[in-house]
């Protein structure tokens, strides 16, 4: 059994999920690296993640994690509703300053420069028939751990899904920012992992699509695309979870090799994991298998031939809420580049979640 979620807890979330991003990122040579058996070859050149100390100048942190820590410290000035909006849109602003050498995602960077806060509309961005990326997905996970109970999913769902489409205006977009705060929220709960995909399609997604009818922005365009998200989560079915229960069903074998030709399978654009749906996907697909085995997780989530980093991201953020840093060798974290910001971040959150 887990113990019940302390401030400890947040910390870890916080910081493993930075973590795992400038693991996966690897300054960028793994991110872009599409084979995943060449990306362990490596890592076994290198000694195996134990002997990983991830510290500048090696081992950033992405984009990822900048645009992470931007919505974080919007959502730890205890603001709400428009103005909770506002600052997020500055923070964003903000943060893309900070990208020399992350490789921040065109969709992101187009949409945040046209985002005004402070002006009336500012925060909003017209709808985008390409906005499918896992640019929202990425950096929503801390909108859990800021409304982590059940009585406070129309919140949630609400900033999720607001902050999400300031640069991924499309439902796969918006709902990858929703499925990463949901899963966050899921693993303070401690709701078995076999349920958290019907969650997010039967409690969530329904939620969803009343903010954007009642936001009265882009209604339409929105509804005629809504079920393009819904629908790649067949996922469920594979695995055997689309009852919420289980037991999983594994392909076998399903080694660095098959599970990238399953990452690529779930993906639009051939790339696992860079779009709203499969970035969050491939994050429990990874929780699922690995259990409490840090090494494990990595290998399934950080080392494969996809959009690594951002997999990385949503899943060692969860992983730290369920399991704090046990089994988590200090090398890579320790001198992890933001700690300090991203731990007072946690402390925040936990305070104000309280």
């Amino acid at each position: 059994r887990l113990e019940p979620v302390t401030v400890e807890h947040y910390k870890a979330a916080m910081v493993l999920s930075g973590a795992g991003d400038a693991l996966g990122y690897r300054g960028g040579t793994w991110e872009f690296n599409y084979v995943g058996p060449n990306i362990h070859q490596e890592l076994q050149e290198l000694g195996g993640l134990k002997k990983i100390t991830v510290q500048l100048p090696g081992w950033p942190v992405s984009d990822d994690t900048v645009l992470h820590l931007a919505t974080a410290e919007a959502l730890i000035t205890g603001k709400t509703e428009e103005q909770l909006l506002d600052e997020v849109a500055f923070c964003y602003v903000k943060g893309m300053k900070d990208m020399s050498g992350r490789a921040p995602g065109n969709t992101t960077a187009f949409n945040v420069d046209r985002l005004k806060p402070g002006q009336k509309g500012g925060c909003r961005v017209p709808y985008n028939s390409r906005g499918a990326g896992c640019g929202a997905a990425m950096r929503a996970m801390c909108i859990g751990l800021r409304y982590p109970n059940p009585d406070q999913l129309p919140s949630l769902v609400f900033v999720a899904v607001e902050t999400g489409r300031m640069t991924h205006h499309h439902p796969i977009g918006f709902l990858g920012s929703v499925a990463s705060a949901l899963f966050a929220s899921y693993a303070i709960q401690r709701r078995p992992l076999e349920s958290w995909g019907v969650g997010l399609l039967e409690e969530a997604c329904p939620i969803a699509k009343k903010v954007i009818t009642d936001s009265g922005f882009a209604v339409e365009e929105n509804l005629k695309d809504w079920d393009s998200f819904s629908k790649h989560w067949k996922y469920l079915d594979l695995r055997g979870i689309s009852d919420g229960k289980g037991p999983v069903t594994w392909p076998d074998p399903y080694g660095v090799a098959e599970r990238d030709k399953a990452y690529t399978s779930f993906s639009l654009s051939g790339w696992g994991g860079s779009c709203g749906h499969d970035a969050p996907m491939i994050a429990l697909d990874a929780l699922l298998g690995a259990g409490s085995d840090w090494e494990e997780l990595m290998n399934r989530a950080a080392f494969h031939g996809g959009d690594n980093d951002s997999t990385a991201v949503i899943a060692c953020c969860c992983w730290g809420l369920l399991y704090g840093t046990k089994g988590v060798p200090k090398c890579n974290y320790s001198k992890l580049e933001y700690r300090d910001r991203l731990e007072h971040c946690a402390k925040k959150l936990y305070a104000l979640s309280h």
